[in-house]
């Protein structure tokens, strides 16, 4: 659930890069950002403590931000989220710029868990199989369940496509009951 606080700010984001293609590219530095400053306990408490100072943090964002070469656009990103003390909040601004990205190339999130790990000409005829459902395009989200014998589960929004080996087994025990 995307929170409340985080739309404007991806809101905002959208407007100044004006493109979905461009917000793609500012949204994919801004995780490693995010990656970098959630994997690391000291950074997070840094952030969160009103004590330091906001001149220290954004030098450190900007040193940090260097070494994961983020854009000049996506470090003045970073030093207003350091000045509104939402840079602890990066990653739900980070779910509500990707919804809002979906959202302008009619593209749906599909939580796909298989049983094995999917090669590229799976994940392809998968997602043409989805695409073609849906009638939008489909971006993959892939996990391995080892509790599927064979097969996969597909969760798009509300709708499940359940093509696990365990599904069509229930299957074959309704039709014979």
């Amino acid at each position: 659930m995307i929170r409340r606080f985080a739309r404007p700010y991806a809101k905002a984001i959208m407007e100044v890069v004006k493109t979905p293609d461009a917000a793609r590219a500012l949204h994919d530095e801004l995780a490693r950002f995010e990656t970098a400053r959630a994997g690391s306990e000291d950074l997070s408490t840094l952030f969160e403590n009103p004590g330091v100072d906001a001149k220290v943090k954004k030098s450190i964002t900007a040193a940090i931000g260097a070494k994961l070469a983020i854009s000049e656009l996506g470090l003045r990103v970073l030093d207003v989220f350091v000045t509104n003390d939402r840079i602890n909040d990066l990653s739900a601004i980070l779910e509500a710029l990707a919804a809002m990205i979906n959202d302008a190339t009619n593209t749906v999130v599909a939580r796909v868990r298989a049983a094995h790990q999917l090669g590229e000409d799976e994940k392809a005829e998968l997602t043409k199989a989805l695409e073609a459902r849906l009638g939008r395009r489909v971006q993959l989200e892939l996990e391995l369940d080892s509790a599927l014998l064979g097969g996969f589960v597909a969760e798009v929004g509300s709708e499940v496509y359940d093509a696990s080996v365990l599904a069509r087994i229930q299957k074959i025990r309704t039709a014979i009951a």
